[in-house]
């Protein structure tokens, strides 16, 4: 899935379904243009605000309430067309895929109370970035000045403002299947302009698997929304510290998205345990969502589970 009609998005999960119109005490910082009334089928738009971002390149964003639970199945194609039909053309994110609000959930490593937020939810706003709202033929999909990264932080301060909603129960990002609440949200934006880094971690979860009895899986799912490529990294249960790995993912996300797409089959790169590892592009990770990562292994490192050493099918 590459990115469509939206080229970002992100989520607020609510305890009730208000009118559209109480968000709007929340959006001082921004310039509202209208108010919008829903559409007939509301997978594809309920009630919205719609908010400039780039008008000088068509570029606004829809805030719309969807009075039902996140819909994590997405959907069939012939028993759900239409809830089918709004996820395969973006409308839950440009990276959205079945069943990620659950791995977010599973997978919420800074937020104990995740499941019992998920559970209490029962309505939830899309906030959602595109450049051919409207309906202009000459419209272009995204801009030649298209920066990803300008575009997650106007969409992310915008989620954090709408979050002061006594509705709001928690963040939902799920093309990085992130979940967190406010404060967290909050103390990640403070904490990385103060050091002018990007809040990755709002934007993109890393996970922990274990892989067999000896060794355990570390990977990242949500680089895409920044045009660059997540990361696998496998290594034996006690040579490295978990802690470690994390961070690793994260500077080598941040160099690629400095540099470029530069490592290519074979590339090594210090990490670690004070180690080399090597890389390998792989066209699909081991793990859902489906998408092209690049795995780290120790260099030099005997006995390697095979299911590493070769191309998912």
């Amino acid at each position: 899935m590459a990115k469509g009609f939206f080229t970002q998005g992100s989520v607020i999960l609510l305890k009730s379904a208000p009118k559209i119109s109480e968000f709007r005490e929340y959006l001082s910082g921004y310039k509202v243009l209208k108010e919008v009334e829903g559409t007939d089928e509301p997978w594809l738009g309920g009630p919205s605000l719609v908010l400039e971002y780039r008008r000088e390149v068509n570029g606004f964003v829809a805030v719309d309430l969807v009075p039902a639970r996140w819909p994590d199945h997405m959907g069939d194609s012939k028993q759900e067309p239409m809830l089918f039909g709004a996820w395969s053309m973006g409308h839950f994110g440009p990276y959205a895929y079945p069943f990620g609000l659950q791995r977010a959930t599973e997978q919420k490593w800074r937020w104990e109370k995740a499941p019992d937020a998920v559970n209490a939810h029962t309505a939830f706003l899309r906030i959602r970035l595109s450049y051919i709202f409207g309906g202009n033929p000459k419209a272009v999909v995204m801009p030649k000045d298209c920066n990803p990264e300008h575009e997650l932080q106007f969409l992310t301060q915008l989620t954090s403002a709408l979050l002061r909603s006594p509705e709001a129960i928690c963040y939902f990002n799920p093309n990085g299947e992130v979940l967190l609440p406010k404060a967290a949200v909050d103390y990640s934006l403070k904490h990385h302009t103060e050091k002018n880094v990007p809040p990755l971690e709002l934007w993109s979860n890393i996970r922990l698997f274990n892989l067999d009895a000896q060794w355990l899986l570390m990977d990242s799912v949500g680089n895409w929304q920044l045009d660059t490529l997540d990361h696998e990294v496998a290594f034996p249960k006690g040579r490295f510290s978990p802690q470690d790995v994390d961070q690793f993912i994260r500077n080598i996300t941040l160099y690629l998205r400095t540099n470029g797409d530069v490592i290519k089959d074979g590339n090594t790169a210090d990490g670690p345990g004070n180690v080399h590892w090597q890389a390998k592009r792989l066209q699909k990770g081991l793990s859902d969502p489906p998408r092209a990562v690049l795995r780290w292994l120790p260099y030099g490192q005997e006995e390697i589970p095979e299911v590493l050493l070769k191309e998912q099918g």
